[in-house]
């Protein structure tokens, strides 16, 4: 258990944190989520626009520190790959 000031802070504020990015992390995978819905139905148009809105989502994802930058890099590429086999 933190027993100085700093620590009982740093306890707050980490709880405060792992809602947030929970919060963040469960947007992200909902975007990622649609994409995926739409490459499974076939419809490339709306697998694109899917892909289109998620793209930023992970990105910005990778500024506020909850995926390292390489990770997303890796999820778009994955998933443009698949949405561009659909043609």
């Amino acid at each position: 258990m933190a027993n100085s000031p700093q620590a009982k802070k740093r306890a707050r504020q980490n709880e405060r944190r792992l809602e947030v990015n929970k919060a963040r992390r469960s947007r992200i995978r909902t975007f990622i989520r649609k994409v995926e819905e739409a490459i499974e139905s076939g419809d490339k148009a709306a697998a694109s626009t899917a892909l289109k809105a998620a793209q930023p989502e992970l990105m910005r994802g990778v500024s506020k520190g909850v995926y390292h930058k390489n990770t997303a890099a890796r999820k778009m590429s994955r998933l443009a790959a698949r949405v561009k086999a659909l043609a």
